[in-house]
């Protein structure tokens, strides 16, 4: 431990959990604090971009219970980023657990409008058993192999017994337009199918009270806040890491040594990895050395990492109606709930069923920000830009039965190719249990050893015990962190 209590602590990742940190060790007086970021950005997966005239959000984009308890809310406000809704008493204090009721649109695969009144038992049912599901509490002897297997059975069973009265094709149009919301709460979970997702885990998320809400002039201002408040010359950028050599392995006066790409070594006491957990499950066994615990590498390999991407598209016109805020797509020749496709390269498309629409930040401007995730999403990274744009272009097209819509332009979020982050965000995957979300955090060396404590700490959205996911769960694991040595000190 170094004499003084001015320790030299490196932080791996400019992301808002290593803001976060840095801000906190900065603030309580610490001046040998540095930020190692790999690419030349801070922000990490807040990133904010444009389609023309429109602030688009390539990461993250809400504030998930906008409440006095959300820390990510209180910063936002405080540097005045905040739409006025957002601070009205009544919208923080509505509890609609992270899904806020939105004005919909419904479009069926033979081009044909449907009312929004006639799909709302499929709305019901859908939002009833997703609600039971993150209430069940047994892991142990239940028959429910995934979340996925729930809430199918629960749907098959339930439309039987509350659709009986309905014909065959009515029945059926409701059924498909649950696995349109079945898709689409896979991008929720960062998943490629509700399957993934271990059913006990799924109840290990808390949701905050409060309609989510967007930050109108782009996340990226909250890090020009939060970086504005920092020495301009904390952070180190394009500086990847090779690997943490820590308990002394490197034989100097530090206990933890960094070793860049470029060469570099810096000695220090303390660093605070937060790196994406894609990252972490592909280069865990190069990154550290010695090599991570078992407990802690199970840990790694059981929690999920998915992909979610976003694709923006610009029309001349709007197709849909004045006050809708999402689009819903029905293929109606999808026979069973589900919520994979057959063949991903062929039908890759089918699983993007879901629009929001966009805010526009100017008049004239018409954007949906259409959703796509798991090994869907992934193969649509591989495809050029053109041919995602025709494969938009004739979804729309058949949906509305107008074929003269185009759209104007497109953007793609690409996180699954993201050399840094590999995908988007974690989800508790088949058999992930609270104990591997607080084997995610633990420090090394663990208490048990008598060598230097507090080596190497870890931090990030995927480190947090139930806001995983999430900005403001990544915003107070850098705070839990940096909090963990000013304590210890």
């Amino acid at each position: 431990m170094s004499t003084s209590e001015d320790p030299e602590i490196v932080i791996i990742g400019c992301g808002v959990s290593g803001i976060a940190a840095a801000h906190r060790l900065v603030k309580a007086g610490y001046r040998h604090v540095r930020i190692l970021e790999a690419t030349g950005r801070s922000g990490g997966r807040i990133k904010t971009a444009a389609l023309g005239n429109t602030i688009t959000e390539i990461g993250a984009a809400y504030i998930h219970g906008p409440t006095e308890k959300n820390p990510l809310f209180c910063l936002a406000r405080d540097y005045g980023l905040l739409p006025p809704e957002a601070l009205n008493p009544e919208n923080q204090a509505v509890d609609v657990d992270e899904d806020p009721p939105l004005v919909p649109n419904w479009f069926s695969s033979s081009g044909q409008r449907l009312s929004a009144e006639s799909m709302e038992p499929a709305e019901e049912l859908f939002r009833e058993i997703l609600d039971n599901a993150s209430k069940f509490q047994n892991p142990q002897n239940t028959s429910w192999k995934s979340l996925g297997h729930f809430m199918r059975t629960k749907a098959q069973n339930q439309a039987a017994e509350r659709w009986k009265d309905e014909d065959e094709t009515t029945r059926q149009l409701l059924l498909s337009a649950f696995s349109t919301m079945l898709k689409f709460e896979c991008c929720g979970s960062a998943t490629h199918s509700m399957d993934d997702i271990d059913l006990a885990g799924f109840s290990m998320f808390e949701s905050l009270r409060g309609v989510d809400c967007t930050l109108p002039r782009g996340f990226e201002r909250l890090i020009e806040n939060l970086m504005s408040e920092l020495p301009s010359d904390l952070v180190t950028y394009n500086c990847p890491v090779r690997c943490v050599h820590w308990s002394n392995t490197e034989g100097g006066l530090s206990p933890v040594t960094v070793e860049c790409e470029n060469g570099e070594r810096i000695a220090a006491d303390h660093v605070i990895v937060t790196v994406p957990l894609g990252y972490l499950k592909k280069h865990h066994s190069t990154l550290f050395h010695p090599p991570l615990p078992a407990h802690k590498l199970k840990s790694i390999e059981t929690l999920g990492f998915g992909t979610c991407d976003k694709i923006f598209v610009e029309f001349e016109s709007p197709w849909w109606d004045a006050d809708c805020e999402i689009i819903y797509l029905v293929w109606e020749d999808e026979a069973t709930v589900s919520d994979q496709v057959s063949d991903v390269s062929k039908s890759w498309i089918r699983k993007l069923v879901t629009f929001t629409v966009h805010k526009p930040s100017e008049k004239g401007s018409h954007v949906l920000c259409g959703w796509i995730c798991g090994h869907e999403a992934e193969y649509m990274e591989t495809l050029p830009e053109e041919k995602v744009r025709e494969s938009i272009t004739k979804l729309v097209r058949t949906f509305t039965g107008n074929s003269a819509i185009t759209p104007k332009r497109i953007l793609c979020s690409r996180w699954f190719t993201d050399p840094w982050t590999y995908g988007s965000y974690c989800h508790p995957a088949i058999g992930c249990t609270a104990e591997d979300l607080k084997n995610m955090m633990e420090p090394l060396p663990s208490q048990e050893t008598l060598s230097q404590p507090l080596q190497v700490l870890f931090a990030g959205e995927a480190t947090h015990p139930y806001f995983y996911s999430t900005v403001h769960g990544a915003i107070l694991t850098g705070w839990r962190e940096a909090d963990r040595l000013i304590t210890h000190y």
